[in-house]
Formats: structure tokens, sequence, C-alpha cells
């Protein structure tokens, strides 16, 4: 294992989510971005060339980590290995925030490589919040969730997703990673109000938002994270960015990938919102 000797930095502005279609033209051309995500799931190996790249990337940019592979709602024990080599990699790469999902993603120890959904009900508050605090007491720091997209609700629930949200961040400290994009998806398939959903969530705890595209299936939105940011999507950010103040953004764009400079040309709208609400 190297030595970077480096720390870990803040992030600000607009970031993009790193893919391997892009290394290259990041190591020869070092373009002006402000910070990269990595999905931490495909840096844990302790070799090779994916933990040599993303050691290059951050010589030269600050990162962050976001995972899938937590499942802090499911009835399996927390995975120490995975929390492990999560640790291994965090004192690695020194990112500036390390994040991942509400959602559950094992069952009897058995993955189904899917961010799946659960109810909200006072009982899950406080069994999702003990195992964030538990990961958080492992990894000695905090964390940022994120809000998910869904297309299904529970006879059980008993309360909306950012009451959920508030009680969860109550009882563990965690901090917030604001999916708009996701929130869009879920209001249209759920009918809710997305404005009330940004304006229930504590605004000191939203450290990153996250931007991507969905898809008009029939009946629902779909989110692909394959498409240009939506106008309502860009519409409910700036709302976003009045309540919360210049959050560090990120364009997500995970199935069929463009070329870099249509990642930053999204990344550049982000940034002309974050100039007019200033």
């Amino acid at each position: 294992m190297s030595d970077l000797s480096f720390k870990t930095q803040s992030i600000q502005g607009v970031g993009l989510g790193l893919r391997s279609a892009h290394y290259q033209e990041i190591f020869d051309t070092k373009p002006d971005v402000p910070w990269f995500e990595l999905l931490s799931d495909n840096y844990m190996a302790e070799g090779g060339l994916p933990i040599h790249r993303a050691e290059k990337i951050r010589q030269n940019y600050p990162l962050t980590l976001h995972g899938v592979g937590m499942s802090l709602a499911s009835a399996d024990p927390l995975d120490l290995d995975y929390l492990s080599r999560l640790k291994t990699i965090a004192k690695r790469l020194q990112p500036a925030y390390v994040s991942d999902h509400l959602a559950w993603v094992s069952a009897s120890g058995q993955y189904t490589h899917d961010l799946l959904p659960f109810p909200y009900t006072q009982f899950t508050v406080q069994y999702v919040a003990d195992r964030i605090s538990q990961v958080q007491d492992f990894l000695g720091r905090e964390i940022l969730v994120e809000n998910p997209s869904s297309y299904l609700e529970f006879h059980a629930t008993e309360m909306t997703e950012w009451e959920f949200i508030q009680g969860i961040c109550q009882k563990s400290g965690c901090n917030i990673l604001l999916d708009i994009n996701n929130i869009y998806v879920s209001a249209v398939n759920h009918g809710f109000d997305p404005y009330e959903y940004l304006q229930a969530i504590p605004a000191d705890r939203v450290k990153e938002i996250h931007l991507a595209g969905y898809e008009k299936m029939q009946g629902y939105l779909f989110d692909t994270h394959g498409y240009r940011v939506h106008p309502p999507v860009w519409d409910l950010y700036q709302a976003a960015l009045k309540r919360f103040g210049r959050v560090p953004t990120l364009i997500e764009w995970d199935t069929d990938i463009p070329d870099f400079e249509t990642l930053r040309s999204e990344a550049r709208k982000a940034e002309a919102k974050m100039k007019e609400v200033a």
C-alpha cells in the first residue's frame, strides 16, 4: 500500500462521478473539476489498477466515497468484512465524505445487487438509526445517508419519508446526501409534494446533493441515472439551494455513460443555478 501523504480535504462546487471511461482524459487534461465521487465498492481490493487510478486522481482532486453495500435496513447483521474494507479504503484515500443508501441489499447472506425499500415505522427508525450508529463507530467518522427513489409503498408504513429521515438523523447523528432526482421520482410515483419534502428536511444535516436523470415509463418514473437532468428536477434543485445554501453537488450518470464534456456541461448548469441563488 502506497503512502500518498495527504489529508482529508473539504469539497465545494459541482463535482462529477468518476467513471472508468473518463480516466485517461482526466489524466491527460487535468480538467477544472472541483472534486470527484468514487463508487467505493469498486476500489476495495488491496491492489490492482482501479485503486492505482483512484490514488492518481486523489493526488490532484478531493474525493468522496459513495457505496451500495452497507445494507443499512437489512435484517442481516452488519457485514464487518465489508466495513473493514471500506475503512481501509477511506484511510487510504481520505475522502471528504463516506455515504450509502437508505435501503437493504441482502437477506440471509444473499445479495440482491439492488437497493430495496422498507416500511417507515417507529421500529425501523430506531433499527436503522442503531445500525448507522454502529457503522459510524466502526468507521470512526460520521456518514451521509441518501434518500431513495421508490416505486411502491407499504401498508405498514406509519410516517412520511421525510419524517423517517428526521428521526434517524436525530437518533444517530448522521448527515444527509440529498438526491434531488430521487425526491422528484418518488413524488411523482407516490403523489406527494416534493417541495414539502424539501421544507421538512433538517437544513443543517444536508452536506451533499446528487443530481441525475430519470426515464419516463408507462405510469411511473424510473431512476436510471442515464439521462441529462430533467427540467422539473432543476427547478427542485434551485429550491433546495435556496433552503440549504450552496451545498456541494454531484452530477451522477451511471448508465449509457456519455463523453466527459457532456458531464461537464451538466455540471456547468448546476454551477449557474448556484450563482443565481447566491
